[in-house]
């Protein structure tokens, strides 16, 4: 990618960004914080990967990071959006990423009821019938809960506790005739439930069963005279799609089917640079979701300064030998996939781990 023909006033604005972030827990006093609580330890998860990929993960103290996601875990070992909300599958994820993170999964042993206890409530939002996953007690089903399960077990090391096998055949019942695939069998194809389909086939180890160029030609179709991607047919161009396109189109190696230099501009104009943080579009306001997921495409699209992605393993915001040492194949992915490989970068976890939000509406 040619980022030296990016004009000047087009950088990213990084220390902006960085002080954006470390901002959103001082702002106690205004209305929208108490709103967003339901958000809060994703909104974590999305700040603190956003700091890894511009290189600042100490910008946040890591004592208080540990203290706030312990605060949030109950007894049956779930983990809630905010302390007394009640245990869900997105927030659990958001937890152990950020306790993987931070390097503090050992916390979960010393000072919660152990990672055994994170496991076995996870596994047993496991549908056994279909192998689909709920996200909570109440029963509601998403392909969204099935990889934020098999990406949070495969961090903590408990793959065993599942059907992984029922766990594909679910997510193989979801595809459509134009490659995609949608929220459950019968829905239509979605930019993020596809990347939540395509990376549970990536981490069960069956890439094969996707149809490559069918999916390709869908996703490519995405992105618009702007330069910005889209969610599905006739929606407007987002910026978090920068992230929920591009890395699914990544994996399978269809990358070369977009114009990466448009949608860098895209991704830039979105960005404040004053005040910092990310929009949806140009001149809109900015949040830490599309902060996040705006500098998370900037990186698989290798943008200077910004510590590099994984589109296959990139579930994780941690030095790939970490990876190694907790067992984890780390994969790297061109034009064609190639075989695993050590290789000195950061990785990063597509977290489709957010509660239904209007971004996915579009």
């Amino acid at each position: 990618m040619m980022t030296e023909q990016l004009p000047d006033e087009m950088e990213l604005a990084t220390a902006a960004h960085v002080k954006y972030i470390q901002s959103l827990d001082t702002k106690k006093d205004e209305y929208d914080y108490w709103l967003t609580e339901h958000l809060r330890l994703n909104g974590l998860y999305w700040g603190l990967t956003g700091l890894h990929l511009m290189g600042h993960e100490d910008a946040l103290p890591r004592p208080e990071t540990v203290d706030f996601v312990l605060s949030c875990q109950h007894e049956n070992g779930g983990f809630g959006a905010a302390p007394g909300h009640d245990a869900h599958m997105l927030y659990t994820v958001s937890a152990v990423q950020i306790l993987v993170m931070v390097d503090a999964l050992d916390e979960l042993e010393t000072r919660g009821p152990g990672k055994a206890k994170v496991g076995q409530f996870i596994s047993s939002l496991q549908n056994p019938s279909t192998g689909i996953f709920a996200g909570d007690e109440w029963g509601e089903e998403d392909t969204r809960f099935l990889y934020g399960a098999l990406n949070a077990l495969s961090l903590l090391g408990m793959t065993s506790l599942v059907n992984i096998d029922k766990a594909v055949e679910y997510v193989v019942a979801c595809g459509n005739f134009d490659g995609g695939y949608g929220v459950r069998p019968g829905a239509e194809s979605h930019a993020g439930q596809i990347l939540t389909c395509v990376t549970s086939l990536a981490i069960a180890g069956r890439l094969d069963l996707v149809d490559i160029d069918k999916l390709g030609r869908w996703l490519s179709e995405r992105q618009l005279p702007c330069g910005g991607l889209n969610g599905r047919p006739e929606k407007r161009e987002d910026v978090c799609y920068s992230w929920w396109v591009l890395a699914s189109i990544e994996i399978i190696g269809r990358t070369h089917w977009i114009d990466k230099e448009k949608l860098v501009h895209f991704i830039l104009e979105c960005q404040d640079t004053e005040s910092g943080g990310l929009s949806d579009r140009p001149n809109n306001m900015v949040d830490v979701w599309h902060t996040c997921f705006g500098i998370a495409g900037l990186s698989l699209l290798n943008y200077p300064g910004l510590a590099p992605v994984d589109p296959v393993y990139f579930r994780y915001a941690l030095p790939v030998p970490t990876m190694t040492q907790m067992g984890l194949d780390i994969f790297a992915v061109s034009e064609t996939p190639v075989k695993p490989g050590p290789r000195v970068e950061y990785v990063f976890l597509r977290c489709i781990n957010s509660p239904v939000s209007s971004e996915w509406k579009e």
